[in-house]
C-alpha cells in the first residue's frame, strides 16, 4: 500500500459537515471547509439536505485539489441512518432525520419485532435512533417506495459510493444501536429477514478497504488530474476511538465529546449492560463489540448556551466551590429521549438568585455527573481520555476527575473523527499528548450523593 501525504476526509456531523485535508506527517488539519448540515421541513418526513451536502464535498474538494492537494480520500459521518437507493442509484426516498418520532401505531408495531437486547446490544430509542426503526417506519408508511429501492447503505457508506459508485456497508454503522446486527456474531440480526431486506443490504466491506478510485467524472470536476483512492469509512464515534486503539493497551475509557457525549470502555465486557439506561454495544473498526453509554451532551450544551449566554470557562471553575456549598444543582434531562435518566425534566435545584457564572458551574457539574453515571454504566476502567470541546472545558474536567478519582487527560484538538477517519488510509496516528487533568482541591462527594438522592425521589 502507497502512503499518502495528505487526505481529504469527508466528516459529516449531526449539526455540521466538514471537508478537511490532514497532512500525514503532523497528523494537523491544514485546511478546511465547514458548512451547517440542514434538515428541510416538509414531505414525507423531516430529511436532511442531501443536494446541499453534495454541492459543498465538491466545491471543498475543488478547491482542496488545487491546494493544498491531498492523494487519498476517507469519510466519516454520524450514526443512525441509513440510505435507500433505487435501481438507477439515486435516492428511493430521502434521508430520513433520525430525531423523527413516527406515529405510535408504527412505533408500538416495530417494538413487537425487534430482537431483543441480549442478542443485539442495541436499546430500544427514540425516534430513528435505531435504524431498524427506521426501515421499518419507511416500509410500513411508503411501501411503494421501498418496492423501488435496490440497495440498503450505511451513511458514511453512501458518500463512498457517490464518489466511486461501489455500494457497501461496514460494521461500525451496522453496529451503532441499528437492531440490525449481532456483534458477537460479527453478523446481520434476525430483523433483517423479519423486514424483507437481507438481499437489499450492500455487502459488508472493511472500514479500511479502498473501495476504488474517484469516478473519472467526477475527478474531472473537482480537477484532479491523477487517480484518487476512497476508503470506505467509518462512523465517527468510531473514528474516534480508532487513533487510541493504536498503541494503547485496555482497560481504558474514551469520551468522544460532540452534539453527542460518547463513552467507550475499551476492555469492557457486554454482560452487565442495563438497556434501559442508553448503554449499548459498539462496534470497533476491527469488528469488536466495545461496552458504551451516551447522552446528548452537546446539544445540552448548545440549549444552555441559548438560555445563560456564553460560558466562561474559568469563571465557572472559580464558582464551583461556592455551588457546592449552597447545593445548586442541574438534574436530567435538558434535552429528552436518550441517556442514562430516561423520561426525566430537567430541574434546577436551590437556584434562587444564582448568578449566570454560578448556573454554568451547576451545568458542568451536570455534563461531568451524566459523564461519570455513563462511564459507571459500563463499566470502564482505567485512564479517562477526554476529546471533542469539552476537553476544552477546564470546569467541566476538573469536576470529572474529583468524581471519578483517577486520571482524566484532556486531549487537543477540536475533535477526533476526521485524524480517525484520516487512519483508515494506513498511516500511523501522530503522536499528540494529551494534558492530565489537575485534581481540584474541593471535595465533591456530599453532592455528588445529594443529586443522585435527588433523582431518586
Amino acid at each position: 500500500m502507497t502512503i499518502p501525504a495528505k487526505i481529504a476526509v469527508l466528516d459529516i456531523g449531526k449539526t455540521n459537515a466538514k471537508v478537511v485535508v490532514l497532512d500525514c506527517a503532523t497528523g494537523e488539519e491544514i485546511a478546511e471547509r465547514r458548512a451547517p448540515n440542514r434538515v428541510l421541513p416538509g414531505l414525507p418526513y423531516p430529511h436532511y439536505d442531501i443536494d446541499a451536502l453534495w454541492t459543498f464535498v465538491l466545491q471543498a474538494l475543488s478547491d482542496f485539489a488545487k491546494q493544498p492537494g491531498f492523494d487519498a480520500l476517507s469519510i466519516t459521518t454520524h450514526g443512525a441512518s441509513a440510505v435507500l437507493l433505487d435501481a438507477e442509484g439515486g435516492l428511493a426516498l430521502p434521508v430520513l432525520d433520525y430525531e423523527h418520532e413516527y406515529p405510535e401505531n408504527i412505533r408500538r408495531a416495530y417494538q413487537s419485532i425487534r430482537p431483543p437486547f441480549s442478542e443485539t446490544f442495541s436499546p430500544s430509542l427514540s425516534g430513528g435512533l435505531n435504524v431498524g426503526a427506521q426501515l421499518h417506519y419507511q416500509k410500513t408508511a411508503f411501501p411503494e417506495a421501498l418496492a423501488r429501492t435496490r440497495t440498503i447503505l450505511t451513511y458514511p457508506q453512501y458518500w463512498a459510493f457517490r464518489l466511486t459508485g461501489v455500494a457497501a456497508n461496514e460494521v461500525t454503522s451496522l453496529g451503532c444501536h441499528t437492531d440490525l446486527w449481532l456483534p458477537r456474531e460479527g453478523a446481520y440480526s434476525p430483523l433483517v429477514d423479519t423486514l424483507g431486506i437481507r438481499d437489499l443490504m450492500a455487502p459488508v466491506h472493511s472500514a479500511f478497504e479502498t473501495l476504488g478510485p474517484l469516478l473519472p467524472g467526477i475527478a474531472a470536476q473537482i480537477g484532479l488530474t491523477k487517480a484518487i483512492p476512497v476508503h470506505c469509512g467509518i462512523h465517527d464515534s468510531n473514528a474516534s476511538l480508532l487513533a487510541h486503539l493504536v498503541g494503547r493497551e485496555p482497560p481504558f475509557a474514551v469520551v468522544s465529546t460532540g452534539t453527542w457525549v460518547i463513552n467507550f470502555a475499551v476492555g469492557g465486557d457486554l454482560d452487565h449492560l442495563d438497556p434501559q439506561r442508553d448503554v449499548l454495544a459498539n462496534v470497533d473498526a476491527y469488528g469488536r463489540a466495545v461496552p458504551s453509554s451516551r447522552f446528548m451532551g452537546g446539544r445540552e450544551f448548545e440549549m444552555l448556551t441559548a438560555e445563560l449566554g456564553p460560558l466562561s470557562p474559568e469563571a465557572a471553575l472559580a464558582a464551583i466551590p461556592h455551588v457546592i456549598e449552597k447545593g445548586l444543582m442541574l438534574l436530567p434531562n435538558v434535552t429528552g429521549g436518550s441517556g442514562p435518566f430516561p423520561g426525566r425534566e430537567r430541574q434546577w435545584i436551590n437556584d434562587i438568585e444564582a448568578s449566570t457564572d454560578h448556573r454554568w458551574a451547576a451545568a458542568c457539574l451536570y455534563l461531568a455527573l451524566m459523564t461519570e453515571t455513563c462511564l459507571g454504566l459500563i463499566g470502564a476502567k482505567g485512564p479517562v481520555l477526554v476529546e471533542g470541546p469539552f476537553s476544552a472545558n477546564p470546569a467541566y474536567l476538573q469536576a470529572l476527575s474529583a468524581l471519578l478519582g483517577r486520571e482524566v487527560v484532556a486531549l487537543p484538538g477540536s475533535t477526533g473523527t476526521s485524524q480517525g477517519a484520516a487512519l483508515l488510509t494506513g498511516i500511523s496516528p501522530a503522536t499528540k499528548p494529551g494534558r492530565i487533568v489537575p485534581a481540584p482541591t474541593w471535595n465533591i462527594d456530599a453532592y455528588r450523593t445529594a443529586w443522585h438522592e435527588r433523582l431518586e425521589r
